[in-house]
């Protein structure tokens, strides 16, 4: 019996041969579910999902004008245990006003704390911290987040501490790590601003990729991009930032 030979349609073939959309701060379409690897002890995914946040109320419009919907951030114990919680006094003042904080005991608390989140419009984004690969953490569990929030209209940037990338229906995907910040311009002194290297390794829309990232006065900027400069990959070991007594890990500004 002779084999089938499935050939793919040339409309299929035309679109394979298409560039996808490099990412970059500002678009205005951005995903409503996204999880960033990062971590325990550097800060650098909240601090990331902060930045991706403001980046995305301000670039849709959602964060401009009399917005004053509440912010919502649920960590599970292990995360407070190993990140701390939330520090008000590291936060832009536009968001530390309005921030609601949930602790939650165990990962199946956190996700249904989220889930809940999700459902509510008067929320304007989610933030959420996982420790390690819990077994509530399933695909499924994934998956219901993802409809919520785009039932609802409402972000989620679930940060995920210490884990590995597992199944997960999450429409963009970072791993984050902390990266040396650019000096001052006028006071060599003073800290600079919050800098991630940040590898974009799933996203739908968007080819995969590395970027420094930065927060520069509240906006999320590019320092370089590492497929243009050969030299911008830092020395890994000068990447970690580990904080010391209570959690930086609420910090947009270095």
């Amino acid at each position: 019996m002779p084999s089938t030979v499935f050939r793919p349609s040339p409309a299929r073939v035309l679109a394979r041969g298409l560039p996808e959309p490099r990412w970059r701060p500002g678009l205005v379409a951005q995903p409503f579910h996204s999880e960033i690897f990062a971590p325990a002890d550097e800060a650098s995914g909240a601090g990331l999902a902060l930045a991706l946040a403001r980046d995305a109320l301000t670039s849709s419009g959602e964060g401009r004008g009399e917005d004053d919907r509440q912010v919502l951030w649920v960590q599970d114990r292990a995360a407070i245990r190993q990140g701390g919680r939330p520090c008000l006094a590291g936060l832009s003042p536009e968001l530390a006003h309005r921030l609601i904080h949930v602790a939650a005991a165990t990962p199946e608390d956190a996700l249904f704390a989220l889930e809940e989140g999700l459902k509510c419009r008067d929320i304007a984004c989610v933030i959420g911290e996982i420790a390690g690969n819990p077994r509530a953490l399933s695909f499924t569990a994934s998956r219901r987040l993802s409809l919520t929030a785009e039932r609802h209209g409402v972000r989620l940037w679930l940060v995920r501490l210490d884990a590995q990338p597992d199944l997960s229906s999450a429409r963009m995907r970072w791993q984050a790590r902390s990266a040396p910040s650019a000096a001052p311009r006028w006071n060599p002194a003073a800290p600079g601003p919050a800098s991630w290297q940040a590898e974009l390794f799933r996203a739908r829309a968007h080819a995969p990729g590395q970027w420094m990232l930065s927060d520069d006065a509240g906006t999320l900027r590019i320092r370089h991009d590492p497929d243009l400069d050969s030299a911008a990959a830092p020395d890994p070991r000068y990447l970690a930032r580990p904080t010391v007594g209570r959690s930086l890990a609420a910090r947009t500004h270095a």
